[in-house]
């Protein structure tokens, strides 16, 4: 179990991201057109996953604002935005916003993402919802850097996430 702060009072996830080198757990998630989709269809690509409690608030905006503008501009690169949010949202923000260079995936089906990961939280005022996290996984599914957000409304750090991809 990991312990984050919002706003300085501490919230638990039911566990711990995975280590780096070791392989990326395999997914199931929902796409904005309602199809599923796994880690394999992401194969041949590095990825990062842009993980955070719910695309409708600041921060979280924020994240998917910066990696569509950053990482996805790197080769062979696809960055999944992972989430709670119900697909339709999911679809609304990105139209709002102008944003194409991401693909947005939703857990609302059965949080098994959350679980498998570790991420999600299982107390406070957040619980049920995705931890703020970053997992970039390169070309042969190893994981080659995380970071669990210590205070949830505080941003990650893209440069870093960037870094690994390079």
């Amino acid at each position: 179990m990991a312990t984050v702060t919002l706003h300085g009072d501490k919230i638990n996830t039911s566990g711990n991201l995975p280590k780096n080198g070791s392989k990326a757990l395999d997914f199931n998630l929902t796409a904005t057109d309602l199809s599923s989709k796994s880690l394999k269809d992401f194969d041949g690509h590095k990825l990062v996953l842009n993980i955070f409690p719910s695309v409708d608030t600041g921060t979280c905006a924020a994240s998917v604002r910066q990696f569509n503008k950053e990482a996805s501009a790197l080769p062979d690169t696809k960055v999944l935005c992972i989430s709670r949010d119900l697909p339709f949202a999911f679809s609304r923000f990105c139209a709002a916003e102008g944003l194409n260079n991401v693909v947005c995936l939703s857990d609302f089906k059965n949080g098994n993402f959350g679980k498998t990961y570790g991420l999600d939280f299982v107390d406070g005022p957040l619980e049920g919802l995705l931890s703020r996290c970053i997992v970039v996984i390169d070309k042969n599914g190893n994981i080659v850097h995380t970071q669990q957000v210590e205070e949830t409304v505080d941003e990650p750090n893209y440069q870093a996430a960037i870094n690994a991809l390079q």
